[in-house]
């Protein structure tokens, strides 16, 4: 065979392992260790988008409004949020809070936390008109359940899933809603002129300002409910884990409750420390009580991709491979939990949870 055909073919065939090399990795980055199933691990839960902040205008005291503009944008519905990934890589969720007709734009909100994780700050001081942003979504804990009669209980920021829906109801002549929004004053409380006007000629809207009227009366608002309210009324409440425990402990027998969560459900303490087998890593961890399977994995597979620790944003999403899980994020479908989970919140009920890592 004549040299240069030779050192063609040789070219050739090196060129093509190397791909099937490549391949090889990126179906199971710990290669050569034995492959299963595609892992899930850090994968984006759905599409990215890249948008433009066309606004960043301030909406209330320590409260900032961002629409973020592009074309052709995925649906929602009232109750949805969106990712937002920040310049800096952290990834933090809003409720969206702008017209879902509106295909051109989102719209979010979020308060300043000066003391939170740095996200709060980032979208406050460091996001500016004209700069592009990554997102990911529309998704959907925290739908409008359909119901003859609706409530809606919104504390502070908590008002930005609420607001859709309040529009949604307000458009269907006859139906009935009522809706305590309650905040520290009413400077802190965004979009409050527009839930007046809502509530004008009536007594649906009732707007308690803690410096002024105190802590709202959610007795005598679920009072009035049990008297006046058909069977199945909606509550929907979203708000500080405080109000939102408040809401469960006095909601009236025949009612629907749906929450939605910006912080992790509390624990309730006593929790027990237990294994996590990496099964494709062939290593055994024990995860302490006072930490997270999180923690633990990172000790050992420092890469492992996750951001905002608090189970909302799916990134460190593993397929759980066998084992009993004790779920605690307010992210994952009921069919997700069937064979993942969300390490940086969720534990083991009882040793040994295998994880596809």
């Amino acid at each position: 065979m004549p040299r240069p055909l030779t050192l063609a073919l040789t070219a050739g065939a090196a060129l093509l392992a190397r791909r099937a090399v490549r391949r090889r990795i990126e179906d199971s980055p710990l290669w050569p260790l034995p492959a299963l199933a595609e892992p899930v691990s850090g994968r984006p839960r759905s599409r990215a988008l890249r948008l433009t902040v066309a606004g960043h205008e301030t909406v209330a005291d320590g409260v900032v409004q961002l629409r973020l503009v592009g074309r052709e944008l995925p649906g929602w519905a009232p109750g949805a949020h969106l990712d937002l990934v920040l310049p800096s890589g952290l990834v933090r969720q809003y409720s969206l809070c702008g017209d879902p007709a509106d295909t051109s734009s989102y719209t979010v909100a979020t308060r300043l936390v000066p003391d939170g994780r740095g996200g709060s700050r980032e979208v406050h001081e460091g996001l500016r008109a004209g700069m592009s942003v990554e997102v990911r979504g529309p998704r959907n804990r925290f739908p409008l359940a359909p119901a003859p009669a609706y409530v809606f209980v919104a504390g502070g920021i908590g008002i930005t899933p609420i607001l859709p829906m309040l529009r949604a109801v307000h458009s269907q002549p006859g139906l009935e809603w009522r809706l305590l929004y309650g905040g520290r004053s009413r400077a802190s409380m965004p979009y409050l002129a527009e839930i007046e006007k809502l509530g004008a000629g009536g007594d649906r809207v009732r707007v308690v300002a803690e410096d002024e009227d105190g802590l709202p009366d959610l007795d005598a608002l679920f009072a009035g409910v049990a008297a006046d309210l058909p069977e199945g009324t909606a509550v929907h409440c979203c708000g500080p884990e405080g109000l939102m425990a408040a809401v469960e402990a006095r909601l009236p027998e025949g009612t629907v409750l749906r929450l939605e969560r910006f912080t992790p459900r509390t624990s309730t303490g006593g929790d027990q420390p237990f294994e996590v087998e990496l099964r494709r890593s062939g290593r055994t961890l024990t995860v302490a009580a006072d930490s997270t399977v999180l923690a633990a994995v990172r000790a050992e597979l420092p890469d492992i991709a996750y951001s905002c620790e608090q189970g909302f944003c799916g990134t460190c999403q593993q397929r759980v491979l066998a084992g009993e899980v004790d779920h605690r994020d307010e992210l994952l479908t009921d069919a997700e939990r069937a064979d993942s989970m969300l390490i940086c919140v969720s534990r083991a009920r009882r040793s040994p949870l295998v994880l596809d890592l």
